[in-house]
């Protein structure tokens, strides 16, 4: 036997990269070598989606080092308590961090630089130079530039402040304060003064400064607790171990001396990997061993360590960047039409250009004599003599003053109006309390507003299944044990028996979280091992307490007398096991990185934790080796059933096996997570050799990884099955109706989860995205010729489906056939995507109406999502919540992220963020609806309302010898896009809507408006053009025939243009106004006082052409006979054709609108409302 009352060596745990933080076991199960970090770069390398292996690119993934072995060309070198040593050779990072962007001299600069990346804002900035050249100017030289400086300055304040408040961040993180050793005595230094390599103390509940090698704890055995909030998210304890060779060494004392060769710096938060020689001893080091900046220790009264990464080099500020930035869909079609209206600008320019040319050869030989012409200024005593330049270049002058005059074609204030709507738009997302999740207390929130208007037009809907569809709460439910099942009547101990509980120093310790039990089996946990079937059972729930990385946590309740143990972990799957082995009076107390102790049916024991190889998906399981009181050493082994039946001897309990085959084949079948459990007696020669394996293994230089995986898997054999546990991780509340919600919306739901293809069906039947009437195609292949076979009957099937399908549309009276599900394994999506099957795969996927994928990767997520952005331009939007699905959610056109159990990986690599699956149906059906309605409405009108006053010119131009002489003041021309018409456009886009709530999530199909583009399409850009020629003339002609032989001077008639225009504009926005507010009618109706007001100011300086022209206007009833005639002859034919068209083909949104008005009616008379079908 080996004694083990003072193991020889304490194997600490964590022997490998945690897999699965953040993520449940089974979705973990087939992450590719170590977790995915918080932020995946997608950029323009190939990645094989396909592949399981790791046998991706890792610069891919900017965790360059983690996965690669140390070499010396590697390795960075940092000798502890010798900060001038280790500088010497690399002066490494410093501990002062940079979150701003700018400083005070680089501000101006910089950030005009990067606001002229805008094409737009370029196009405007050589406008305003052209009309600062004498020749070419056309307005006043500080007019011409203010409306590109307005846009630059709110831009530059509005990043100004941004930047401000990072510098404050910065500024209050640098100065905090920690306790450095200096001269062998710890002192006060700021944080932004750490150095790589000096020893650092931290105390509980104090921040992390940098990347710290742990060396010492107040825990005798080494072990530290910390929070990872702040860094990722998780609010679980995390437990971090100091070396034992460090442990007795005391900072102030003993001169610490030592040289950590370690990785460079990267971004992979979940792996290390150094060594650390010390003493003349070589240890290894691994991400057990170093605590990371921003992280928090608790429970742990005090630790010492060595910083090994400082500053911008440690691992937060490397993953500090956000998600890679998407662009709108609907921005993108919006520079297509920008670019047809440059052309009609430049149209516009020749036709000018070209006409004043035959004009001048006409009147080559009266220049001299026409003072109009070029301004010649006969006021002087001596008269300049004209400097005719010839008829070309007066044609190449003549076309620059006229893109001058006609810039504002091209609207760059739209830019600045779609950015303040977003803003808007996101207010009221993040407000919305239908939005609002009780249980986490979380908002809503917006951390893209670039694609806003994306949310009305997802086709495709790619989902993850545990923690998005379900809780992520596991609830241990049924247990097989020995090949008996115990699944029969529950217990949930409601009034005095409230579970099991033990009594400490007169004190009662209850779990935290109770379980309902099997009374059978409860029953029998009571017996102990002295019977066979008690034996059995307490070695089954000995491993359930045992086999896990949970970390006990006593807490205060309101009763003195009463204490809580909450148990810690990384995985709900893992704590759910504990709790029930707690119920079932096998009570988890204590664990440190030597031992843990047990509370079994009041008897307390301890077990020496010998070694601990955690979970990779690799092997999908974890094993742990205990040593018992009796000396006795066993390994115990837990993992998923595919990667357990293979280590399981099958040469003996043959019945045991299958029997546990088949209870987990019904667990399965009902949906609950299944794990499947293993034990054997370790003798001597064995313990040994496996201790001596993994001394060597984890001390490698090279090839440490895989040797230490190869140490585990010859470790993990020839187990004696000991049962298996199931799960229930419960759907989350309104999963069914908001994915009947979504179907009837015409998108399509696929869910791809790493969960086994028995359990993912069964959720699938729960929420109602699988259903009765389906027929249901399963691929399960393990070779590239089977997945090519199986596609190509899948096709033919699905195929015949819809032939019958469409055969039967032919006729009222047949039944349409059953709509087809594709269920498909990871393993067969392993040898199609990134092959030529992919087509196939696509086809068929298209034909079907669900997809669910089984057992995916996250790459594997990612591809299927490139397959069809690849090939159809479909909008698509991905959703979850653990780190597993990072690569999906950057992926899709837009990413939303689940603040759930898991984490926040995917909530930090997100456009969006909630709380609940279910309230993607309000963002979608309401506010995506809401969204793209509205921005789709807002760039046609600012095409239109530009436009308008643009052609008004060019008519104007058309009579005035092509001089390109203006009637409208250049202070109206630049005022009319910055205050005569913004604001409206603005209040409009965010509060107005075209349906009420009720009624888009009362008719899903209205949401189909967003697929068929109907509110922005090339048909509406021409129709918008159309009716903004016809506005134009009647703006211009009007007037100038109702003036034709009066002595109305150039400024009141531009006085009456520009008041025309205004209200004409303003008038068809109110038009098209569905819901009135106060902010609406304060918008519209301001705006048109504002500039009555402006022009009125304008035209009572005394210095500006026009002066008082406005009064002698309008004192003549002519004046304001116009003006209504301009509005009611400009608008009644728009009226008109409204009305027709609503009348005669009315679209969903003008039906459901219609019974918006009568909606108590209808209510009332129990009436449906029946859409236009043939418009879906």
């Amino acid at each position: 036997m080996i004694t083990t009352t003072n193991p020889p060596l304490l194997i600490h745990p964590l022997a490998f990269p945690s897999s699965n933080s953040g993520m449940s076991l089974d979705d973990a199960q087939i992450v590719n070598d170590s977790p995915q970090v918080g932020f995946v770069d997608l950029g323009s390398k190939r990645v094989s989606h396909g592949s399981r292996q790791g046998d991706v690119d890792s610069e891919r993934f900017s965790i360059s080092m983690s996965h690669r072995e140390i070499d010396d060309g590697d390795a960075r070198l940092v000798y502890v308590n010798d900060a001038l040593k280790t500088n010497e050779r690399f002066e490494f990072a410093g501990n002062s961090i940079r979150t701003a962007k700018y400083s005070v001299l680089t501000f101006l600069p910089r950030n005009l630089f990067e606001q002229f990346h805008r094409v737009a804002y370029i196009y405007f900035l050589i406008i305003a130079i052209l009309n600062q050249l004498p020749q070419l100017a056309v307005f006043g030289r500080g007019a011409s530039i203010l409306p590109l400086s307005f846009v630059l300055l709110v831009t530059a304040v509005k990043d100004a402040y941004e930047d401000w408040r990072r510098h404050r961040s910065d500024r209050i993180e640098n100065n905090r304060m920690s306790s450095v050793l200096v001269n062998d005595r710890f002192q006060q230094k700021k944080c932004k003064d750490i150095q790589v390599g000096e020893i650092i103390k931290f105390s509980a509940d104090d921040i992390i400064p940098c990347d710290t090698v742990l060396l010492s704890t107040s825990d005798p055995t080494g072990v530290a607790y910390i929070q990872t909030i702040n860094l990722d998210g998780e609010s679980n304890l995390k437990t971090r171990y100091a070396k034992q060779e460090t442990l007795s060494k005391v900072a102030e004392k003993d001169r610490i001396d030592g040289l950590i060769k370690c990785e460079k710096p990267n971004r992979n938060i979940y792996g290390f990997m150094a060594t650390m020689e010390i003493d003349g001893k070589h240890l290894s080091l691994g991400p057990s061993n170093i605590v990371l900046r921003g992280c928090v220790l608790k429970n742990t009264n005090w630790a010492v360590g060595v910083a090994v990464y400082c500053g911008r080099e440690t691992k937060a500020m490397l993953n500090s960047s956000g998600a890679p930035s998407k662009r709108s869909r609907l921005e993108t079609r919006m520079n297509r039409e920008i670019i047809l209206l440059s052309v009609f600008l430049v149209g516009l320019c020749m036709a000018v250009s070209v006409c004043a040319g035959v004009w001048l050869k006409q009147h080559e030989d009266d220049l001299e004599i026409l003072q109009f012409y070029r301004k010649k200024d006969y006021s002087e005593p001596v008269v300049e003599n004209y400097n005719y330049s010839g008829v070309g270049m007066e044609i190449v002058f003549t076309f620059l003053m006229s893109v001058i005059v006609f810039q504002i074609m091209i609207p760059i204030s739209l830019y600045i109006s779609m950015e303040l709507v977003r803003v808007g738009q996101a207010y009221f997302m993040i407000r919305d309390d239908k939005m609002y999740d009780e249980t986490s207390k979380s908002r809503f929130q917006c951390r893209a507003l670039n694609i806003n208007e994306d949310l009305g037009q997802i086709k495709y809907v790619f989902s993850d299944k545990t923690g998005t569809l379900t809780e992520n709460k596991m609830e241990f439910k049924y247990a097989s044990i020995f090949g008996v099942d115990y699944s029969g009547e529950k217990t949930n101990f409601e009034g005095e028996q409230r579970g099991y509980y033990i009594q400490v120093n007169g004190q009662v310790w209850r779990p935290k979280m109770a379980v309902e039990v099997d009374k059978e089996l409860l029953q029998l946990s009571k017996t102990g091992n002295n019977t066979k079937a008690g034996k059995q059972i307490y070695d089954f729930f000995l491993a359930l307490a045992a086999c896990n990385t949970i970390v006990p946590i006593v807490v205060d309740t309101s009763s003195p007398a009463e204490k809580l143990v909450d148990y810690q972990g990384e995985s709900p799957d893992e704590q759910a096991l504990v709790y029930a082995a707690a119920a079932y009076g096998f009570m988890l107390m204590e664990r440190t990185s030597g031992h843990i102790v047990i509370d079994i049916q009041g008897e307390r024991q301890r077990f020496n934790v010998l070694g601990m190889h955690e979970f990779d998906s690799d092997r999908k399981r974890m094993s742990v080796i205990l040593g018992f009181a009796d000396g006795s050493v066993k390994v115990i082994v837990k993992g998923a059933d595919n990667s357990m039946f293979n280590i399981i001897d099958k040469s003996v309990n043959l019945d045991i096996i299958k029997a546990t085959e088949d209870h987990l084949l019904s667990y399965s079948s009902i949906g609950l997570r299944t794990l499947v459990v293993g034990m054997r007696e370790l003798g001597v020669p064995e313990f040994e050799q496996w201790q001596s394996s993994y001394e060597t293994a984890s001390t490698a230089v090279m090839g440490r990884v895989g040797l230490l995986r190869k140490v585990a898997i010859n470790l993990e054999t020839n187990l004696e099955i000991v049962g298996a546990s199931a799960i229930e991780d419960r759907l989350q509340k309104g999963v069914p109706e908001a994915i009947e919600s979504l179907r009837k919306a015409n998108i399509k739901v696929w869910v791809l989860t790493g969960d086994k293809q028995e359990t993912a069906i069964s959720i699938a039947y729960s929420s109602k995205l699988l259903t009765s009437n389906m027929s249901q195609v399963v691929i399960n292949s393990n070779s590239k010729i089977s997945s090519k076979k199986s596609l190509e009957d899948a096709l033919v099937s699905s195929g015949n489906f819809l032939v019958s399908d469409d055969q039967d549309a032919g006729g009222s009276d047949c039944n349409t056939s059953p709509p087809v599900a594709l269920i498909i394994d990871g393993s067969s999506l392993v040898y199609i995507l990134d092959t030529e099957l992919e087509e196939q795969l696509f086809q068929l996927a298209s034909n079907c109406a669900v997809v669910l994928c089984c057992r995916v990767a996250p790459l594997q997520k990612a591809g299927i999502v490139a397959l069809i952005k690849k090939r159809t331009d479909a909008m698509t939007l991905a959703i979850g919540d653990g780190a597993n699905d990072v690569s999906m959610i950057q992926m899709a056109d837009v990413g939303i992220g689940i603040s759930g159990q898991e984490g926040r990986q995917a909530v930090m690599a997100s456009d969006f963020a909630m709380g609940q699956f279910r309230f993607l149906v309000p963002l979608l059906l309401v506010h995506g609806h809401w969204n793209y309605q509205r921005m789709g409405y807002m760039i046609l009108y600012n095409f239109y309302r530009n436009a308008v006053f643009v052609l008004v010119l060019f008519w104007y131009v058309l009579f005035t010898g092509f001089t390109l002489t203006t009637a409208i003041t250049e202070w109206s021309s630049v005022l009319y896009s910055i205050l005569y018409t913004s604001v409206p456009t603005i209040v409009i886009a965010v509060l107005d809507k075209d349906l009420s709530r009720r009624s888009l999530m009362t008719y899903p199909q209205l949401y189909g408006a967003g697929h068929r583009q109907e509110s922005y399409n090339s048909t509406l850009f021409w129709l918008t053009i159309a009716d903004t020629l016809w506005q134009s003339i009647v703006v211009f002609y009007v007037p100038l025939f109702a003036y034709w032989k009066s002595d109305i001077d150039g400024p009141s008639l531009g006085d009456l243009w520009t008041l025309a225009v205004v209200f004409l504009v303003n008038i068809h926005l109110a038009m098209d106004v569905i819901r009135w507010t106060w902010l609406s009618h304060a918008s519209i109706w301001g705006s048109i006082i504002a500039t009555c007001i402006c022009v009125i100011i304008i035209d009572v300086i005394p210095v500006l052409p026009g002066y008082w022209a406005i009064f002698e206007l309008s004192s003549k009833g002519s004046f304001w006979i116009c003006l209504l005639g301009i509005q009611i002859a400009a608008l009644v034919p728009r009226f008109v054709i409204k009305m027709v068209i609503q009348h005669c083909k009315p679209s969903d949104i003008q039906i459901a609108r219609e019974a918006d008005k009568f909606g108590n009616s209808l209510e009332l008379t129990g009436q449906e409302i029946e859409m236009n079908t043939s418009r879906r």
